[in-house]
């Protein structure tokens, strides 16, 4: 029987797919854990199990189809990137994104080949080919940092759609200097080389286009059912990037990327569902396609590279970025802040490396020998980036006071006797809150006791477009009509975590023919009382109270001296404030400094003050 062996130590392929989903979900899980950037953690794991031990090698392991499976898996990428670009939401960022793309993108290309060829040392072949990939700025970098540092609306708006659009702008800005490149090494008339370019482009902008408003005309229809929508979207996905790339290389990206756009801005009723789903697919595809990209770097390559490499990363990172998002940027109504933050914050990601390595094999091919060193200084310039924007955006952020807030807050839907309560209570603890209600009338005492409202409903456009979600980490849902409390509940869910979303009971949720989904609703909080409860004690005369624990006076000792007292929540060290659910309390171990938020009774309040 003639079988080729796998050398010694190689992994099946099943295994090295296995090794590869827990390295980079339990990167991810502990950069969670720890509050790191993510993908300084999979660039680590990846590194560690490949070319550090040996343990996983791609080309060894996987073989011939780890290069098509890290493509696919970028297309996707690009595509949910796409996806999120609703035009409603760039509002006041527009000019500012309109400039990054047209003014930004141009320069950029040209200051990455000078950087390339002054600072790298690189021929100009090499330098303009590679000089286009550097236009990107990576969404697959950007998305987790912009989740951890939690920036003010318009700067992150700036920088996601700077770097989704510009993604596959660059790949293309690839296409064109290597073509350019071809012409000049080979007996290639310049006119075949422009056709198929443009041929390349205009095929993918129509077939981008058209499968992403068929799509929508196909959804909005009902011509699909509703459990084959996402294995349509994707096999759909599939053929519009592999019939893209057969005309013209890396047009797929693009073509890919019009398809998403079409779709996030054809107002489908299943497009959150749709979002969603690709959001935990690119999850996933991030963190493969880093592990793979990490352990198949060939430490040898990096040899190869001297000093200058570091002076080419240093200028692009310190001169060329800056200088290339100033300039785009000027006669802006942009901030100062917002500019110089955009300007400091260029980390790039798996589509430099991965469109960076096949440009550098091919130009090889060409007879351009410092095509070698494309790739290892791809690399090198994306750990750089990553590492140094990974730890300094959030602090960076917070410096010039572009954090949605400084301390994650407290959004309460249905404005209340008690919710202003809680709200001043909160307030004078320090904590962000903001009161949200459709009803006027139910703002005005918020109003009068300067507490932040939203005058409409929270899951409207309005309110997607005018709250700074990404300021708060807890949602409690306490309105008069339980259906909306359980509505608000489970639409915010997904997006500010399952765990951090509360709703005060339901009136009639203990019924077994009134009991919903577990699926549904939010957490309970404090002992389960419903809003007629909790607003009629407060008419009773019930307070709220904040409560700072010490080494002497702990939990039991709170507890002992308010037996009667409801314990809606706590404060810890940092002043985040989180609910806490009757299940919790038993397990709850506060630490010294600790603030608890409480309601008392009028019993336990006037003793407290009598004391």
């Amino acid at each position: 029987m003639d079988m080729a062996i796998a050398g010694e130590g190689a992994l099946s392929p099943v295994t090295a797919f296995a090794l590869v989903g827990a390295l980079g979900v339990g990167a991810q899980w502990i950069a969670w854990r720890l509050r790191m950037p993510a993908i300084v953690l999979m660039l680590a794991a990846g590194l560690i199990a490949g070319p550090a031990t040996g343990l996983f090698d791609p080309a060894r392991d996987i073989g011939p189809l780890a290069t098509p499976m890290i493509s696919l898996a970028v297309a996707v990428i690009l595509f949910e990137g796409g996806l999120s670009l609703n035009l409603r939401s760039l509002s006041d960022a527009a000019e500012g994104v309109r400039r990054l793309v047209f003014i930004g993108a141009p320069l950029g290309w040209l200051l990455s080949a000078l950087c390339l060829r002054w600072g790298a040392g690189l021929s100009w072949a090499s330098a303009s080919v590679f000089g286009g990939i550097m236009i990107v700025t990576g969404p697959t970098v950007i998305a987790p940092m912009l989740r951890t540092a939690r920036l003010a609306r318009r700067p992150g708006a700036l920088l996601q759609w700077e770097a989704i659009i510009n993604d596959p702008l660059g790949a293309l800005a690839a296409v064109l200097a290597f073509e350019y490149v071809l012409v000049a090494y080979t007996a290639t008339e310049a006119e075949s080389a422009i056709f198929a370019l443009v041929l390349g482009i205009g095929t993918a902008l129509i077939l981008g286009a058209a499968a992403g408003f068929g799509l929508a005309w196909a959804f909005r229809r009902a011509k699909v059912p509703e459990y084959m929508k996402v294995p349509v979207l994707f096999a759909v996905l599939l053929v519009v990037f592999a019939a893209s790339d057969a005309v013209l290389h890396e047009s797929g990206l693009l073509a890919v990327t019009v398809m998403g756009l079409v779709i996030a801005n054809a107002n489908l009723p299943s497009y959150e569902e749709l979002r969603r789903f690709k959001e935990h697919a690119t999850i996933l595809l991030v963190s493969g396609v880093f592990i793979l990209l990490a352990a198949s770097l060939d430490f040898t390559a990096l040899e190869e590279l001297d000093w200058r490499a570091i002076l080419f990363v240093a200028i692009v990172l310190l001169v060329a970025r800056p200088l290339t998002v100033f300039v785009a940027l000027t006669f802006t109504k942009l901030p100062w802040r917002e500019r110089l933050l955009v300007a400091l914050t260029g980390p790039r990601g798996v589509v430099l490396v991965a469109v960076a390595g096949l440009f550098g094999e091919r130009l090889q091919q060409l007879g351009v020998a410092d095509g070698a060193l494309i790739g290892p200084l791809a690399f090198l310039l994306v750990t750089v980036s990553v590492v140094v924007h990974g730890f300094t955006l959030a602090p960076f952020a917070r410096l010039l006071g572009l954090t949605a807030a400084e301390t994650p807050g407290v959004l309460i839907v249905g404005g209340s006797h008690w919710t202003v309560g809680l709200a001043e209570a909160l307030k004078d603890a320090e904590v962000p809150v903001l009161i949200a209600d459709a009803n006027r009338s139910h703002l005005r005492a918020a109003r009068e006791a300067g507490i932040r409202i939203f005058f409409g409903d929270i899951l409207s456009e309005a309110a997607e477009h005018r709250v700074e979600v990404q300021g708060f980490r807890t949602v409690v849902a306490a309105t008069d009509n339980d259906a909306y409390n359980t509505l608000v509940a489970t639409d915010l869910g997904p997006e500010f975590g399952r765990e951090f979303v509360y709703q005060v009971a339901r009136e009639k949720g203990e019924r077994s023919r009134y009991q919903l989904p577990a699926s549904l609703g939010g957490r309970p909080f404090g002992d389960g009382a419903t809003y007629r409860e909790l607003n009629r004690r407060m008419w009773q005369g019930w307070r709220f109270r904040v409560t700072r624990l010490t080494e002497e006076y702990g939990l039991e000792e709170w507890r002992e001296k308010r037996p009667h007292a409801v314990l809606l929540g706590s404060i810890d060290e940092d002043g985040v404030f989180a609910f806490v659910s009757p299940e919790q309390e038993d397990d709850l171990k506060p630490h010294p400094g600790t603030r608890l938020v409480s309601m008392l009774p009028p019993e336990d309040d006037n003793k407290r003050k009598a004391a």
